[in-house]
């Protein structure tokens, strides 16, 4: 079962939980990390464009929307139970960017609620080529297409795991079931 939770409420016992938590008190509550969520063959990660990802015009810096395009990507192989550090430690390999392209439309701006869409567009044996849109509301901001690869610890490429595959077969085709 995938983790579909999403964002955090804001709301009075939000707000009453986080003091009691920020206090240390008994009766604080655990606060994860937001996530994303899988909806059919899409991703969608949500986030806030703060003042450290702006320029002195209040427009995110144009290498910025890569970051984010990681953290989306991050958190879909989290929802789709690929350990990505667990590979690392291990000595299995892990995943790098092989290329990437980006189309820029519409610039992000300070206080933004943006959506990073992702898909799976191309599944090898040992890459996997993503395409991602940031978005503001119903408004495309940039386009990436993006590939990453499977390589060993010696840097070369090599076939991803099995289950890994698996996982990214079954979330492309998503939208057929």
């Amino acid at each position: 079962m995938r983790n579909n939770c999403g964002g955090i409420a804001h709301s009075r016992s939000f707000i009453a939980s986080h003091s009691a938590l920020m206090r240390g008190s008994a009766m604080a509550t655990h606060l994860d990390p937001p996530t994303g969520r899988i909806i059919g063959a899409r991703h969608y990660f949500p986030m806030r464009v703060y003042y450290e990802d702006t320029d002195l015009s209040g427009i995110v810096y144009h290498a910025n929307y890569l970051k984010y395009c990681e953290r989306a990507r991050s958190d879909l192989l989290r929802l789709l139970a690929v350990d990505q550090r667990a590979a690392v430690e291990s000595g299995e390999g892990h995943y790098a960017v092989a290329d990437a392209q980006i189309k820029w439309r519409r610039p992000a701006k300070l206080d933004d609620a943006l959506v990073i869409e992702t898909s799976a567009a191309d599944l090898r044996a040992a890459s996997v080529r993503m395409a991602q849109t940031v978005l503001r509301g119903d408004e495309v901001l940039a386009e990436i297409a993006v590939r990453v690869g499977f390589v060993g610890p010696d840097g070369r490429p090599k076939r991803q795991p099995d289950a890994w595959r698996q996982a990214f077969d079954d979330f492309a085709k998503e939208d057929l079931n």
